[in-house]
């Protein structure tokens, strides 16, 4: 598929547009126009509904318990201390003293060395990151993952495992080579500063003074405001565990070098659940949301062939995370398939983590647990009694299974997805080319197009009747203008799955046209039934 296309479709149809388009735009932000707010909105409307509302059932038929938060994007920097990301949220970027070029260090080709061998099929090579400055543990991880690569490539090529892998932190290997790197940008070389750590959080400030006690963040991710409110939201409900909290919302990381239209951008959106449960539980839930996570995605329309669902390596984890699967999409614009979603194993990082830095108590207390419990060994004793149901198996802090997924990714990979160029006959059975976008019926941003083939003989009138009666359940089009080949042409084009014409025959049986968008099949349907065929077929499985 070609992106430019795809991209030139969006802007002409009115699903994405640049930022600031008119004042030149800006790098890495991204405006939503009529058909793409839809999109996204069914998007975000589709998970709530099937993650939140009603998940599927657990292990054994359990029922899922879910709640959902809207938390604020600007929160207490401290929490942003208690989870790491004031002191290790970055990325090693370089600048070019010529061209004034921000770039980030993995990205420039010539910060990198490389591995060379000989055999008796020939030479081989492969490209290490340098690791001489900056985060060394992160560098090592992209190094272990670039030489895993490698070696599969080359399986059966000669690998050597014995290979000196104690070069790679070796810093001056790239010292007499520096002054030759030429910047991507401009060309010229020696200009390249050294690769340096860079926070990737917005900074800005609360209150009318500019000053450090004053600094604030805008939110890097939405699951923060989720751990610093599971105790409001334990206090407030009638949860008991295992049991999920979700939100939709805005996160902003300042990307050194956002690229692919809206995969990597600097405003995005993520949709994500902190699923709270027992610890001797948690590898069985981690599974079921794994499992659960990549079936929405192919109950939505994703072909299989172009989804995976990939297991990290233990070298590839975060330090405090027990599994990671990264569920990926073959997009268009990249060899390897990237990330749409992680399902990660957390543990109880998070919620240790501001117990620490807040001093409140963020344990669980089993209360059913505690009233099964043989109580006379305290012989009645109530401090005894407290001080057993301070300690497990009573109290414990909850792991944490996180199923986090971008809702601006997805939305990509749906367009991408959806994007067909094919050829249907015309009124003369002439094959002709068109456009369609294929959107599984619940993402569309259109539902329906109601279209009079004639404005006489009373169809207009009809037609804005049933048009009425659909657009106050469903988001609707009703287009009188034009042959009706090209008005089914122009509904096609931004996705709209089905079209009821109201014609001749209307007029004679109370019947309608029904064409669907994918085969350009056209059966009749009695008119009074068309809101509930729509509804049938809009609904999940139908």
């Amino acid at each position: 598929m070609d992106m430019e296309k795809l991209v030139a479709l969006c802007r002409r149809r009115g699903f994405i547009f640049q930022s600031s388009e008119i004042y030149g735009g800006i790098n890495g932000f991204w405006d939503y126009g009529p058909l793409g707010v839809e999109l996204k909105k069914n998007i975000k409307d589709a998970w709530w509904q099937d993650m939140v509302r009603n998940p599927p059932p657990g292990p054994e038929g359990q029922e899922i318990e879910m709640v959902g938060v809207d938390c604020s994007i600007i929160m207490n920097p401290k929490v942003w201390e208690a989870s790491g990301h004031v002191g290790g949220f970055a990325d090693l970027m370089v600048d070019c003293r010529a061209c004034k070029a921000h770039l980030r260090a993995d990205q420039v080709t010539a910060l990198m060395y490389t591995i060379r061998w000989n055999d008796d099929q020939g030479p081989h090579s492969v490209p290490v990151i340098f690791s001489g400055v900056g985060d060394v543990e992160e560098v090592k991880r992209i190094n272990a993952k670039v030489i895993e690569k490698a070696k599969k490539a080359n399986t059966g090529r000669g690998w050597p495992n014995h290979m000196d892998t104690t070069r790679l932190n070796d810093s001056t290997i790239l010292d007499e080579h520096y002054a030759k790197i030429p910047c991507p940008s401009c060309d010229q070389c020696g200009t390249l500063t050294r690769p340096r750590a860079f926070n990737l959080m917005f900074e800005s400030h609360a209150g009318a003074i500019q000053s450090e006690e004053n600094k604030v963040y805008l939110r890097p991710e939405t699951a923060q405001g989720i751990f610093v409110n599971f105790k409001n939201v334990l206090d407030s409900t009638r949860l008991k565990l295992p049991f999920g909290i979700a939100q939709v919302g805005k996160a902003f990381r300042n990307e050194i070098n956002p690229r692919n239209y809206i995969f990597r951008s600097r405003e995005f959106e993520q949709m994500e659940i902190e699923f709270f449960c027992h610890p001797d539980e948690s590898m069985k839930w981690y599974e079921y949301w794994r499992d659960v996570r990549i079936k929405w995605y192919y109950s939505l329309g994703i072909r299989s062939e172009r989804l995976s669902i990939r297991n990290q390596g233990s070298k590839e984890l975060a330090h405090y995370s027990k599994a990671t699967a990264d569920i990926e999409y073959e997009f268009p614009f990249a060899e390897e398939r990237q990330e749409l979603e992680g399902v990660a194993h957390r543990g109880d990082f998070d919620l240790n983590a501001h117990m620490a830095k807040s001093g409140k108590d963020l344990s669980y207390f089993d209360e059913e647990l505690w009233a099964k419990a043989d109580k006379s060994p305290y012989g009645g004793d109530k401090k005894k009694e407290q001080e057993a149901k301070s300690k497990m198996p009573y109290r414990f802090v909850p792991h944490v299974i996180e199923p986090s997924a971008g809702a601006d990714r997805f939305t990509l990979a749906v367009l991408c997805e959806a994007y067909t160029e094919d050829k249907i006959p015309d009124e003369k059975g002439v094959p002709q080319e068109r456009i369609v976008m294929k959107f599984h019926p619940r993402l569309a941003p259109m539902k329906a197009a109601i279209l009079p083939l004639v404005n006489k003989e009373g169809m207009p009138e009809i037609a804005q009747k049933l048009y009425r009666e659909l657009k106050s359940e469903f988001n609707v089009f009703f287009d009188d203008g034009g042959a009706v080949g090209r008005r089914y042409r122009r509904q096609d084009e931004i996705g709209t799955p089905y079209c009821f014409t109201i014609d001749g025959q209307t007029l004679q049986d109370q019947t309608v046209t029904l064409r669907e968008r994918d085969t350009t099949q056209q059966t009749r349907v009695p008119l009074k039934t068309v809101a509930e065929e729509l509804r049938k077929r809009l609904r999940p499985g139908g």
